[in-house]
């Protein structure tokens, strides 16, 4: 599965909004509500299978559940 997949299969509930942007020489940023959570540029490859969706869940807190737990 891919970053927004996880993301979507599993906070589909707290997303407003997703938007996957194209950027020239492989960039792959993630931010959320403004904040960079991910970047390859500063970890110099590219994010491992479920490594935005843990970060993402530790942006949000262990207060929201995921999708069909609540």
């Amino acid at each position: 599965m891919g970053a927004a997949s996880d993301l979507l299969t599993n906070y589909q509930h707290v997303i407003d909004d997703l938007r996957l942007v194209t950027g020239d020489n492989g960039v792959f940023d993630v931010t959320a509500d403004g904040d960079l959570i991910y970047s390859k540029a500063q970890t110099g490859r590219h994010a491992e299978p479920g490594e935005v969706l843990e970060l993402f869940r530790d942006l949000m807190g262990s207060d929201v559940p995921r999708y069909g737990e609540e």
